[in-house]
């Protein structure tokens, strides 16, 4: 089991990353995502009924590989075919308006687009409905997608194929695209499909999935041993030079002739697993075609799926979020996870509301920790699911308190906050208010100590305004920091 607690050794990639320049081609498709609410069972049969609430579309497919190399900042040269439906007209309007995609799309009169249509009541996937169609695109078609790929080869630092079986990528172009980029140095990376993999010879990596793998290679997979024999397998009998194995919550397997190295799953909360092979396979290219060793490659990899499952719908891990997670890797204390950018804090919070979470809201500068201290946190978390703390930074302290504060600085303070069990979060802010934060979290719940008044409660309006509640807690008597401070100095 390779060693992923210190990850100094590929946070450099994040910025050569930016740099490379990639090429996909593959099936695209539109992802729809229906959200609503369901409290009833149908009378006229004994399924659910969902109230629709809220709607949404996604690239999915090759597209989505496109989005997240995009989102990390590579440069994508995005080749696949659409229709003359509305569905392709959607997909291209969605691809085009994302930076750093350059689109080639090649109509098909004849095809339709292919539509994942996914319900959801809260977390829960209830049904998935797929419209598509699985012919191969004809010989002009595939024609075209060739001759377009081979004349940018030569400039592209990896090419990638996202096989999706939907007739885009038939074995002989794929064999020709292999081909060609090897002449030119170009690594391969291909999201198989199916179970005959012979058409992937010559591969630089391929990326399957458990199920994949054990169709394609006719063997079980129950352990590590015997995810790395059937891998074996199927490297040596079609000539492929590596496969990169993901395994949901057993993380990921590398595989190539001679050796096998296994990476743990990253993420700490997985919410939904839609895309995130698309994320391992753009990852993989976008470190590939940096220069990057194919290990440090696979563990970046690893390091966006995990981000991306924490995430609902077709999602991609942006390079900051890669960034914050390699960087909470580095951080011995599991408390430290729990100290986060208001970017961060926000995609998190996000994640919770997701789930029906309340989210409460206190702040301070919370210099020296003491029972008055803990009775407002404990307090507060008692009326919520989840507290996030903002804390003041030194300077802000300093500018509140006069300059013999604050006795502990803001990471110590931050470090004592977040090891606490009734905090959830710890955000940072350099104003001398919190209301920046309270209007971007927008808290269900604010919480003080009853020592403000309610109309001296900075963002008490506000949060009120959306019909969130304001929690006055009692505190201890004869705490504060600053008589602690009095005390030790008598």
């Amino acid at each position: 089991m390779r060693d992923m607690s210190h990850s100094g050794n590929i946070l450099g990639l994040i910025d050569k990353v930016a740099g490379a320049r990639v090429l996909c081609i593959g099936d695209v498709m539109l992802d729809q995502f229906v959200y609503g609410d369901v409290s009833r069972i149908s009378p006229e049969a004994p399924v659910p009924v969902c109230r629709v609430i809220n709607e949404t579309l996604m690239i999915g497919g090759a597209g989505n590989v496109a989005s997240n190399l995009a989102a990390i900042g590579v440069s994508v040269d995005f080749v696949s075919v659409v229709g003359a439906d509305k569905a392709s007209d959607k997909i291209q309007s969605l691809i085009r308006n994302i930076n750093g995609i350059v689109p080639e799309f090649i109509t098909d009169p004849k095809r339709k687009a292919t539509i994942k249509e996914r319900f959801f009541a809260g977390p829960q996937q209830l049904l998935r409905v797929d419209r598509e169609e699985t012919k191969n695109v004809g010989d002009d078609i595939s024609d075209r997608i060739f001759n377009y790929a081979q004349k940018l080869l030569k400039n592209m630092g990896a090419l990638v194929l996202s096989d999706y079986g939907k007739g885009v990528l038939s074995a002989g172009v794929i064999e020709k695209l292999i081909a060609a980029a090897k002449k030119v140095d170009c690594p391969v990376i291909i999201d198989p499909k199916g179970v005959d993999y012979r058409r992937y010879s010559g591969a630089t990596v391929i990326t399957p999935n458990t199920r994949e793998l054990c169709e394609a290679s006719g063997s079980e997979i129950f352990d590590d041993m015997s995810a790395a024999a059937a891998a074996k397998s199927i490297v040596q009998e079609y000539d492929i030079e590596n496969i990169l194995l993901t395994r949901s919550a057993e993380g990921m397997t590398l595989v190539s002739r001679n050796d096998v190295d296994h990476f743990p799953a990253e993420a700490r909360e997985v919410f939904d697993v839609s895309g995130a092979g698309d994320t391992v396979v753009a990852t993989l290219a976008a470190a590939l075609a940096s220069g990057a060793h194919l290990m440090d490659a696979a563990c970046l990899a690893n390091v966006a799926a995990g981000i991306v499952v924490g995430k609902t719908g077709t999602a991609v891990a942006e390079a900051s979020e890669i960034i914050e997670s390699l960087q909470r890797q580095d951080l011995l204390s599991s408390s430290a996870l729990k100290i986060m950018s208001l970017k961060a804090a926000l995609s998190q919070v996000a994640r919770w509301r997701k789930r029906g979470d309340r989210i409460g809201f206190t702040n301070g500068c919370f210099d020296l920790i003491h029972p008055g201290h803990v009775a407002l946190l404990t307090k507060s978390r008692a009326a919520c699911d989840r507290l996030v703390v903002g804390l003041n930074v030194d300077a802000s302290v300093k500018r509140l308190k006069g300059n013999s504060r604050p006795v502990q600085n803001e990471n110590s303070r931050a470090s004592v906050l977040a090891s606490l069990a009734c905090v959830d979060l710890v955000v940072l802010f350099a104003e001398d208010t919190p209301v920046k934060l309270i209007e971007a979290l927008k808290p269900d719940l604010l919480a003080k100590g009853a020592d403000y008044a309610l109309e001296d409660v900075v963002g008490a309006e506000f949060v009120q305004s959306y019909a969130g509640k304001i929690l006055l807690v009692d505190l201890e008597e004869g705490q504060s920091t600053t008589g602690t401070i009095e005390r030790m100095n008598q």
